[in-house]
């Protein structure tokens, strides 16, 4: 925590205000227009809390490298204790990445208390000094919510408010916030502007910028919000969704017990590739990498070559919830038991193996297994059923031995190949869209000329509306290699409790103490002591496969039913934060919130509003809100905050070259997007995008080139919305 204001230095000695002055230019770098805020009885205080920031993350970082040297250099046995090393290790490297990433500048801002005893300031990750005092506190501590909570009408005890704006490590604004009439404590600046409205004015780059120092109420309440329940954020252009869902992440991560149980438990959904590389650096610079982002493509091995379904009536047909429930009809099919008995020749003699073994077998596979999974349940029944049969006064063979001798003979592993073969998930979607017979008896409800829609060539590549099949099948059979990786498993577990045999017998037979305590214990005991407490786990199906503890998704109101079934199959807690908004969905969003999630499973969804516009100029939002009105009365279009001054302008597609020119030619920093239906030259520093492409984005300029030629229709008029609303200072219109 910060130095209290009995404990600042006396700043009538001219040596301590030599020593002020001196750290004062070392930690702010203020441009000669803001001289008056660079007063030593402004930033005094704050320099000399940099100072001791600075050491304390110079010992941080060392104290964090020392133990991270101990844990690699120590020796741990495998299993739980390699793990626990491992994910220590894990841990401390990123601490080490983060407190590398930052010096003094990882301090967000200050807060002034009304009793004006303490100044407490607030950073991305809480650093102590030598002797554990806080020097600040994490933003997501309970402590610091006033930091980012705190209104003139609710001051929540704060006297004043500090915001730094940080650049190569020098302070080069700040501003500050009086809630109340201000207390004896250090000096403050009242500015014009805020900090939140000189945030949101500054140029674009081609990252997400830092937002965290200037996190509005509105969206802090939403951040600190429980997971408990799915929680919808419904928020129009420029109200900061997507910060808040990243933030939201990292809050979560800091704060929910049951999100600390391991790493990667988050997954974070977003629309497109651009989009993700947009937001890349957020989280590592929140000190979070425990959180996995992607896209709806990245989510099946299919989707890396997987184009867009440009037929509307193929793409409704497959997003419709039903052609889920095609899945088990059409695995059911291959899961037919043979009704023959067959005789069975075993070390132990000859055995019948009646034709109703099969059903029963087949019949005793516990719900939920992937079929590909189901063979080791089979072996086990058939073996179970023929073992009476084997026992005799010379032989008792154990289940678990008939069923490996079972597996030895080919007859039957080829008649259990047959009646439920291995499959594979791409092969059989191929299978229901190539073969119209297969797909009626699976999906009955389908008419013919429906049928004839869905029929796909096996050279056809795959579409973004058959990835939710795909997954559907991929969850239901399950890895076509895990028998073999089953037998290797078994192999190497078999292996290793017969060298841990070894040490056992070696054990008892050295024990020379008096009570023999060695030989008192079985086998099994010692096994339980010495073996590893996970050996072998199986590889992972799929780092996207989850189960996610909770997931967030952005641009939700795109989501198909279908896909929406590969959301919530990762995240059974249901613990989820949605995100969108039902103005940008290029499909139309006639019903409400509360519809489309019943609809889908969720009804009982927290709901949460942002209707304030930080990002886009209102004299954008005045041209943009009628083209959105016109298709979606009820749209929350948000409200502007402020004016760039600057109007729509509208000119002519050739005169785009020009323009793009001119703006760059004046405009050294800043972002620029052409937004067009046809890939357009552009020069460098511009990017051309469609207006699908362009969501979740934003520019300082924006220039669309003939949006008449978006179509016609909702998807026309949201395309030209969204468009128009990517602009933070300027939108220019060409037609």
């Amino acid at each position: 925590m910060s130095t209290s204001r009995h404990q600042q230095p006396e700043m009538t000695q001219t040596d301590d205000s030599e020593k002020d002055q001196h750290n004062a230019s070392r930690w702010f770098a203020l441009p000669p227009r803001l001289r008056a805020k660079a007063a030593r009885e402004l930033v005094g205080v704050d320099a000399t809390q940099f100072d001791r920031l600075s050491t304390a993350l110079d010992e941080a970082l060392a104290q964090t490298s020392e133990r991270l040297n101990q844990f690699r250099s120590a020796p741990v046995r495998p299993g739980q204790e390699a793990l626990e090393r491992d994910l220590n290790v894990h841990n401390l490297s990123s601490r080490i990445r983060l407190l590398s990433r930052y010096g003094a500048d990882l301090c967000l801002g200050r807060m002034v208390p009304t009793n004006g005893e303490t100044v407490t300031y607030v950073g991305r990750v809480g650093i102590h000094d030598h002797s554990g005092t806080p020097v600040v506190i994490d933003w997501r501590s309970p402590a610091a919510e006033p930091f980012f909570a705190a209104t003139p009408a609710q001051s929540m005890e704060l006297s004043s408010r500090r915001r730094y704006r940080w650049r190569g490590g020098k302070v080069v604004n700040y501003w500050d916030e009086a809630f109340t009439s201000p207390a004896e404590g250090p000096a403050i600046h009242l500015d014009e502007d805020s900090a939140l409205r000189a945030a949101v004015s500054r140029a674009r780059t081609s990252r997400m910028q830092d937002v965290l120092a200037t996190i509005a109420a509105d969206q802090d309440a939403i951040i600190r919000a429980s997971a408990r329940l799915p929680l919808l954020v419904d928020g129009g252009p420029g109200t900061g969704k997507t910060v808040v869902a990243l933030h939201r992440a990292a809050y979560l991560l800091y704060s929910d017990p049951r999100l600390q149980r391991r790493d990667g438990n988050i997954l974070f959904v977003g629309p497109h590739p651009q989009y993700l590389s947009y937001i890349a650096d957020v989280l590592p610079d929140l000190g979070e990498e425990g959180v996995r982002t992607c896209t709806l493509f990245d989510l099946v091995p299919e989707g890396a070559g997987a184009i867009i379904e440009t037929d509307p009536m193929v793409a409704a047909l497959k997003a419709d919830s039903r052609m889920m429930t095609a899945i088990e009809p059409a695995v059911a099919l291959y899961e037919e038991p043979p009704t023959e008995p067959m005789d069975l020749e075993t070390r132990w003699g000859v055995c019948r193996l009646p034709g109703r073994a099969w059903a029963t077998a087949f019949a005793a596979v516990e719900p939920g297994t992937p079929h590909n999974e189901a063979h080791a349940q089979i072996w086990e029944v058939l073996a179970d059923i023929v073992t009476p049969a084997l026992s005799s006064e010379e032989h008792e063979p154990t289940p678990d031995a008939v069923a490996e001798e079972l597996r030895r003979i080919p007859d039957l592993t080829r008649a259990l190949h047959r009646a439920w073969p291995l499959l594979d998930p791409a092969e059989l979607i191929a299978d229901l869209w190539e073969v119209p017979a297969y797909l009626r008896r699976c999906a009955p409800w389908l008419t013919r000329e429906e049928l004839g829609q869905l029929r796909r060539r096996p050279t056809e590549p795959w579409t973004d509306a058959d990835l939710p099949l795909l997954d559907a099948a991929r969850h239901r059979l399950g890895d076509p290699d895990h028998p073999r990786r089953e037998r290797v498993r078994e192999a190497a577990l078999a292996e290793s409790n017969r060298q841990m045999d070894a040490v056992i017998d070696h054990l008892v037979a050295s024990d020379d103490s008096e009570m023999q305590v060695m030989s008192m214990l079985t086998k099994a005991d010692l096994r339980e002591v010495l073996a590893d407490q996970e050996p072998l786990r199986p590889t992972s199906a799929g780092a996207l496969a989850g189960p996610f503890d909770h997931v967030v998704i952005d641009e939700a109101q795109e989501l198909t039913d279908a896909q929406w079934s590969m959301i919530l199959r990762r995240c059974p807690s249901r613990s989820l934060t949605i995100v969108g908004d039902r103005a940008q969905s290029r499909r139309g969003f006639p019903e409400s919130w509360t519809e489309r999630l019943a609809r889908v499973g969720l009804d009982r969804v927290t709901q949460a509003k942002l209707t304030i516009n930080y990002r886009t100029p209102s004299e954008v939002m005045d041209y943009a809100e009628p083209l959105i009105r016109a298709v979606l009365p009820d749209a929350n279009v948000p409200q502007s905050i402020r004016s760039a001054g600057v109007p729509v302008r509208h000119h002519k597609v050739a005169e785009l070259d020009a323009i793009v020119t001119q703006w760059l030619r004046s405009n050294t920093e800043g972002t620029v997007a052409v937004i067009s239906a046809v890939r357009l030259a552009v020069p460098e520093r511009v990017q051309c995008l469609t207006p699908n492409e362009a969501k979740g984005l934003e520019f300082d300029l924006v220039v669309v080139v003939a949006p008449e030629n978006f179509g016609t229709g909702i998807t026309a008029a949201v395309d030209r919305y969204v468009a128009a609303t990517r602009a933070t200072r300027q939108l220019v219109v060409l037609t």
